[in-house]
């Protein structure tokens, strides 16, 4: 009989880097429509100051920080932790990423890092 192997990605494996004394994180209520949202899966800010997936459906919609607690399927709100400002994250690793969501993270101060193309290859500025 053959063996299966499968192979889940640790929690943080999508962050590279964070400011000290945990400053890149923030503490927030997740608003959920019953679906699972997994560790890494860009997140935007509602007017009420409670978080949903990035869609970038609507003008309205922009990219703020990337969730780091993944949270189980359910309907309505859910506490977790966001990576908001001043960190670095594998662009391999995000779900729910664009062109414009990325743009949205660089304002708030979280660099993607990775090539577009070989999204297993982590780009470093030169010297």
């Amino acid at each position: 009989m053959a063996t299966s192997l499968s192979f889940a990605p640790r929690i943080l494996d999508f962050v590279l880097s964070e400011a000290e004394g945990f400053r890149s994180r923030t503490n927030a209520t997740v608003t959920q429509t019953g679906t699972a949202i997994k560790s890494g899966t860009v997140m935007s800010k509602l007017g009420s100051g409670k978080w949903v997936p990035y869609t970038n459906v609507a003008p309205s919609d922009v990219a703020a920080g990337v969730i780091y607690t993944p949270l189980v399927a359910k309907t309505g709100d859910s506490k977790a932790v966001i990576f908001d400002t001043a960190c670095e994250v594998r662009r391999g690793a995000r779900t729910g990423l664009d062109t414009t969501g990325e743009a949205d993270l660089l304002l708030q101060g979280i660099k993607v890092r990775g090539t577009a193309s070989l999204p297993g290859v982590a780009s470093v500025p030169a010297l």
